[in-house]
């Protein structure tokens, strides 16, 4: 890191710098909610163990309360027990797992971002990489779109009724 290193723990890798980034992240999202724009995040899953994913058109305010509010986020209670079981196994065993964090963001207006580089999923992305633990960013079907043809990953919008639904994919 040209030099920049801090081998007693300070610099760039410091948990000091947890702090204030975790107080502009919660300016920021009050910001943002005064905006319409609502974020939130939950445990997709923790070794084997899963937790339902996000309605891919959105959730519930009251859901996306709750989730920021819980000490152990998941979107359904019996995930959190599961996910709690593969957690202590591997500790008995002395060894740890790994997990995966789901975010929705609701609110956003269409088009947000430049069309190529400048984009929301490059930007948010590159933020996401930062973080030393993160090994892999996907949006909509993700790593799994490598594996389906085009036909199938491509999700047209529809009207149903007064909410916007996938036509294909779920």
């Amino acid at each position: 890191y040209g030099g920049y290193q801090h081998v007693r723990g300070g610099g760039h890798f410091s948990g000091r710098l947890t702090a204030p980034l975790c107080i502009a992240g919660g300016i920021a999202i009050q910001i943002l909610k005064g905006r319409g724009i609502d974020i939130a995040a939950h445990i997709y899953s923790i070794g084997g163990a899963k937790d339902r994913p996000f309605d891919p058109m959105g959730e519930t305010s009251d859901t996306l309360d709750a989730l920021r509010c819980a000490a152990f986020p998941v979107l359904e209670e019996k995930a959190e027990q599961k996910m709690r079981d593969v957690i202590m196994a591997a500790r008995a065993e002395g060894d740890s797992v790994g997990g995966v964090v789901e975010c929705i963001v609701t609110g956003l207006p269409a088009g947000l971002g430049d069309p190529m580089f400048g984009g929301m999923e490059g930007r948010l992305a590159a933020a996401l990489f930062g973080i030393p633990a993160v090994k892999g960013v996907e949006f909509g079907a993700g790593f799994k779109a490598a594996s389906m043809k085009g036909s199938e990953n491509n999700d047209p919008f529809a009207w149903e009724g007064d909410r916007v639904i996938t036509t294909k994919n779920d």
